[in-house]
């Protein structure tokens, strides 16, 4: 008998140093950043840029870790956190937020739990 599943991928799958991705990521699992993107992240995962990474486009996902530089949109169910070495410019939307003394954040902050609201009632 054979078995449908969705592979899991236990590994984070990595942008290395001194490459640079143009385009859209989309991910199941954890993603870290010392390279170069241009274009949008969508993970149900983690995502860390490091310390010498960057990243220009519109990144959506569970958690993130910022300690490089980010320009654009950012959309975090949980928890963003920006370290010291982190440089933002941009929007972002997050349940949680946690920012370290050093670090630069140039634009917009909405803080919102992302829970479903009730229903309401429909309009006739």
């Amino acid at each position: 008998m054979a078995k449908t599943f969705e592979v899991e991928n236990r590994l984070p799958n990595l942008i290395g140093s001194g490459t640079k991705f143009v385009g859209d990521i989309e991910t199941n699992g954890d993603l870290r950043v010392d390279g170069i993107i241009e274009g949008n992240i969508q993970s149900k995962g983690k995502l860390v840029l490091g310390a010498n990474g960057n990243i220009k486009g519109t990144i959506k996902c569970a958690n993130a870790e910022l300690l490089g530089t980010f320009e654009g949109k950012v959309e975090v169910q949980e928890l963003l956190s920006l370290k010291s070495s982190a440089v933002f410019k941009g929007e972002m939307t997050t349940n949680k937020l946690s920012i370290e003394p050093g670090a630069t954040f140039i634009g917009t902050c909405t803080m919102a739990d992302k829970k479903p609201a009730a229903a309401e009632p429909a309009k006739h």
